[in-house]
């Protein structure tokens, strides 16, 4: 703090202050130096004028120093243990109120808690109807043999180079590498190591929770499972609940495009044989702000994997 908030705070203050007439205050703490040296502050509610200055917020002086009041009735707090313990110390009868600041604050946590208690924070929806195998095949991004024996396979079906890339999302250069690519060199089919990193994280998180479970048979409560297992008491709830899954729903979760609430319309449309210019007419005409050349990709997507 420096000489002109000294001087602001004393401005505030009565000359003489009659403690016994005392019987409604605040106390805070503040910084004279921040992480070093604190005192405490004391407030009247009715007058919002500055009573007094202690030069430290340690249970012991605090309690002192409120002894000197006789009269309090109501004194208004944050959350701090230690100015709890001082005022129940020094006057056992008081009323105890947390100021507006913390009271929104515990208001707030305790509403936050209660969603997260009865409310689900996603929703999963079961997908209708089967793909085919190469629809399968060109979802399953993560193993590179599948996807050159996939290339190959429609380079051989008569598809061009372009088309395949634009099946696979890969580019016509890596493309042209799998259809050159002699067959001693097709990789084997392997997990990618950020399957295995996957793989490794899920074991770990699995045997974390069957650990807190088995301390929660035995009896323990949550706060001291957290505690025991060096983790916080909002995981281990997550952990408890029978609801729990190990795979975040965002996990492998793609972006959708800005053509996929018309696939299904579009796919009518082309086997009625209307036009993809026609088609673009049509979308544009729903105030949707579409351009042709992803259009053109979703309708030959369609037609190479079989969709009609």
């Amino acid at each position: 703090m420096g000489k002109a908030v000294y001087a602001a705070c004393l401005k505030k203050m009565p000359s003489i202050v009659d403690k016994s007439a005392i019987e409604k205050n605040c106390v805070d703490d503040f910084a004279f130096k921040k992480r070093r040296s604190y005192g405490t502050v004391m407030v009247d509610l009715e007058t919002h004028r500055i009573i007094d200055i202690l030069p430290s917020r340690e249970l012991n002086d605090v309690k002192e120093w409120l002894e000197t009041y006789p009269n309090l009735k109501v004194v208004s707090r944050d959350g701090s243990l230690t100015y709890a313990s001082a005022i129940t110390k020094s006057h056992p009868s008081v009323i105890q109120v947390s100021d507006c600041f913390h009271l929104i604050k515990g208001l707030s946590e305790a509403v936050n808690r209660y969603i997260i208690r009865s409310f689900p924070s996603r929703i999963e929806i079961e997908r209708k109807g089967e793909l085919s195998s190469e629809l399968e095949v060109l979802y399953d991004t993560s193993n590179r043999a599948k996807r050159v024996r996939y290339a190959r396979k429609k380079y051989k079906e008569g598809h061009t180079v372009n088309e395949i890339s634009l099946l696979l999302h890969s580019s016509p250069i890596t493309v042209r590498k799998y259809i050159i690519m002699s067959p001693e060199d097709i990789p084997e089919d392997i997990s990618i190591s950020r399957e295995r990193e996957h793989e490794r994280a899920m074991k770990q998180k699995q045997e974390e929770v069957d650990e807190a479970r088995a301390l929660q048979e035995e009896g323990h409560s949550i706060q001291k499972i957290g505690i025991m297992m060096h983790r916080n008491h909002d995981t281990i709830k997550r952990w408890l609940n029978p609801e729990f899954k190990l795979i975040n729903g965002h996990y492998d979760y793609r972006l959708p495009g800005k053509l996929t609430p018309f696939e299904k319309e579009v796919i009518e449309l082309r086997s009625q044989g209307v036009t993809y210019t026609k088609i673009k007419e049509i979308i544009e005409k729903k105030d949707m702000m579409v351009v042709l050349a992803p259009f053109v990709c979703l309708c030959k997507k369609n037609e190479l994997t079989g969709i009609h």
